[in-house]
């Protein structure tokens, strides 16, 4: 295996351990695989990748092969989750991959029992981003984060949370229940 072969398998191993599950066409995007056949060429002669079908669409995660390669630990498998994972994943390539980005970060309100686990955390000019998706989660779920977020902004204000959600309507709630808070609110049909 030539030298550039094995720098782009690695580079697209270690954005599947950091993003868990990526889409042929977010890997397009990522690592310019060039046209879909190219792509799919490339990623089918990869071992270190599993995949499976999800609306019409391939999807891969580390194999056991992979996680070895890089350090993985967490092991994924096909999970009826996936969309979640794709739109973060959507959104973190629309935001312009933020380097500080991680996924699944416990946030605590100091001298509180209060806390939130965000989908996503990252920082960009010294400010932090929240992260949070909404595929199919109620309504009543979303007001409580919110609630939980607006009590983080009474104790540290600097901060943007960011909403991604499926349809004009909830999106359109979500703005009117992040009133008064920092927040930018996606469809996820506008950034795919």
């Amino acid at each position: 295996m030539n030298l550039e072969k094995e720098k782009r398998e690695e580079a697209i191993l270690l954005f599947l351990k950091k993003l868990d599950y990526l889409t042929r066409e977010q890997l397009q995007n990522l690592h310019d695989l060039g046209k879909k056949r190219n792509a799919q060429k490339v990623l089918s002669n990869m071992e270190g990748v599993s995949s499976f079908t999800n609306d019409r669409k391939h999807v891969y995660y580390l194999n056991k092969t992979g996680r070895e390669k890089v350090g993985a630990t967490k092991v994924r498998k096909k999970t009826a989750m996936i969309n979640h994972y794709l739109m973060r994943n959507d959104l973190y390539i629309a935001l312009g991959r933020p380097s500080t980005w991680k996924n699944e970060m416990k946030i605590t309100i100091p001298h509180t029992k209060i806390s939130i686990i965000s989908d996503s955390i990252f920082v960009s000019n010294k400010i932090h981003h929240f992260v949070e998706v909404d595929f199919k989660q109620s309504m009543t779920k979303n007001t409580a984060k919110i609630k939980r977020y607006r009590q983080l902004y009474e104790f540290n204000p600097n901060f943007v949370l960011i909403w991604i959600t499926t349809t004009p309507y909830k999106k359109k709630k979500i703005l009117s229940l992040c009133e008064g808070l920092n927040v930018q609110v996606y469809h996820w049909d506008d950034i795919k």
